[in-house]
């Protein structure tokens, strides 16, 4: 049995990006979320918006700082939720790009 390898090409990954960006634009703006949380939001927010920096980099510091903020006791359960999703989408975005 041979398994395929599945590539994501750089507009998958630019739409990830894309659509994590929405997410956590959401997040910022939900007053239900505490204010050290939606700093952080804003931190990852520049990350993943410095085209500087390559992608892999930018996602692997995302997901960093998402790690940190889902586990603040402080998080709403909601957005606990959203914060996961947003980690295993930008865990799609693979290393060698």
């Amino acid at each position: 049995m041979t398994a395929k390898v599945i590539q994501m090409s750089s507009n998958d990954s630019a739409e990830v990006i894309r659509q994590c960006l929405q997410v956590l634009d959401s997040i910022t703006s939900d007053s239900s979320v505490p204010r050290n949380i939606r700093r952080s939001v804003n931190e990852i927010m520049d990350i993943l918006n410095n085209e500087s920096e390559p992608l892999f980099l930018r996602a692997a510091s995302s997901i960093s700082i998402l790690e940190d903020i889902s586990n603040d006791p402080n998080l709403p359960l909601h957005t606990r939720t959203l914060i996961w999703n947003l980690s295993s989408q930008l865990e799609t975005i693979p290393v060698d790009e």
